[in-house]
């Protein structure tokens, strides 16, 4: 019985060891992002592209998304099925310019370009 105790110590031992790599790889590329995006945002600035509190947002933004991305990849959301809507040509080729798909159409831009503009206040 001794020799299953060890087997399955030695399992667990390997399996956090392995969670412990993996975090240390994620933390070391984590940090090489960052000064990547410092070095381009860096380059952006000397260039007149954008102005240094907007290439501290760009760095800060892009660190964080890869940090979603590697804590979402993990998660149950990411292997659920998505939703995909068919639209058939016909529907799509006829033409809808009345009046009131304009102002619709309208309407929804606007609403769009203010979702945009608190976006980007925030």
């Amino acid at each position: 019985m001794t020799s299953f105790d060890e087997v399955v110590k030695k399992a667990f031992y390997f399996g956090v060891g392995m969670a412990s790599y993996a975090n240390e790889k994620a933390g070391t590329a984590l940090g090489e992002l960052r000064v990547q995006g410092q070095k381009l945002a860096e380059d952006m600035v000397k260039r007149g592209e954008m102005t240094a509190d907007e290439a501290r947002k760009f760095v800060d933004d892009l660190v964080q998304a890869q940090q979603q991305n590697i804590q979402g990849s993990t998660t149950e959301e990411n292997r659920e099925p998505r939703p995909i809507e068919i639209i058939s040509e016909e529907e799509d080729s006829k033409p809808q310019s009345s009046p009131e798909n304009i102002d619709a159409l309208r309407q929804q831009v606007q609403a769009l370009q203010d979702e945009l503009k608190k976006l980007r206040n925030e």
